[in-house]
Parts: structure tokens; C-alpha cells; sequence
């Protein structure tokens, strides 16, 4: 837009079709800046409000609160367990709030669900875990936590999760702890 607006302002004006035309693009070229800095300014505010809504959670900072809350070996699961879920499920993301087709959701960074798990004051739920999905979504993780080891204590493991059976079950991951000194 710019070049084109360098031209414009340089060309030659031969009828009095061309000097509108012309005359209508220098006036947009006057004009574009502030639309397009006001445009580009409110997608910036955009991405900025969706990535302030995101609590996101470093890797080994998981790791480490994992450990410390004995999940490391829990049920026979590692922590490269653990942390590949929670990459597959949320992306590391502890607010991550999902809405399921059967009209339920999950929850956190494990992205538990309401119609057996929680409950989330919507849909009919089971709350096994006995928690209010709100609490799944706490940055402490204990509750996310608690609930977690009831469902990997009950039958299938792990396997309750499809996410972790389709990428994570079965596979090399030791490369989840790469670089994590848990000390």
C-alpha cells in the first residue's frame, strides 16, 4: 500500500478521471495508517487477552510438583507418563476448559471430565472424585491431582484417557524429563 501510494503521489494527473481516482487514493493513503494501526492494535489485544485467559505451566515445573505429590511410580506410572498427558490433554495448560459432544467438558491440565469425575453444576455427573470442576482448574494442581490418582487407581489405568493411549502409551518418553533437574 505504501509503494502504491509513492506512485500515486507521483504520477502524472492526464483526465479528470485519473486526477479522482488518484485524489481518492492519496485520501486513502492519508487515511489507511490510522485504520490499519487501529486494527493491527486491537488484534494485538486479542492475542494478549487469550493468552492472559491460559495458565500455562513449564514442563519441569510440573514435573517437579508431580514428584513431590508422589505420582512418580504411581500405579506404575512415571513422571514422562504424567507429563506427556498433560502435554496432550492441555498443552501444558492448567485452565484448559473443553466442552465434550455429549454436552460434558474436562477439565485442567489432565482435562477431566464432568459426567464422571466433577461436577460442574451443568450436566448430570457421577463426581467420583467428589471435587466442583472449578477446583480442576486451581494453579496449586492438588486437587487436579488427587482426582487423577483415583482415576488411574481405578480399572484402566491410564487408558482412560484416549489422548494418552493414542500418543503416549507404548512409547519411548523418556525425553519428557530431558533437561529437568528435579533435585
Amino acid at each position: 500500500m505504501a509503494a502504491l501510494c509513492r506512485f500515486l503521489s507521483g504520477s502524472e494527473k492526464t483526465s479528470s478521471t485519473s486526477v479522482r481516482s488518484s485524489e481518492q487514493w492519496a485520501l486513502n493513503c492519508t487515511f489507511s495508517p490510522p485504520k490499519m494501526t487501529g486494527t493491527l492494535l486491537m488484534s494485538l489485544v486479542s492475542c494478549l487477552i487469550a493468552i492472559s485467559q491460559a495458565s500455562l505451566i513449564n514442563r519441569c515445573d510440573l514435573a517437579r510438583v508431580l514428584r513431590k505429590e508422589d505420582l512418580d511410580g504411581f500405579e506404575g506410572y512415571s513422571l514422562n507418563d504424567w507429563l506427556c498427558l498433560a502435554f496432550v490433554e492441555s498443552n501444558f495448560n492448567i485452565s484448559k476448559v473443553n466442552e465434550n459432544a455429549d454436552g460434558s467438558f474436562d477439565y485442567g491440565i489432565f482435562q477431566i471430565n464432568s459426567h464422571y469425575w466433577c461436577n460442574d453444576y451443568r450436566s448430570h455427573s457421577e463426581n467420583i472424585c467428589h471435587e466442583d470442576c472449578q477446583d480442576l482448574l486451581s494453579p496449586n494442581l492438588l486437587s487436579t491431582i488427587s482426582c487423577a490418582k483415583k482415576i488411574v487407581s481405578g480399572a484402566g489405568g491410564m487408558k482412560n484417557w484416549v489422548a494418552w493411549r493414542l500418543h503416549c502409551a507404548g512409547r519411548p518418553l523418556s525425553y519428557w524429563m530431558t533437561g529437568c533437574f528435579l533435585g
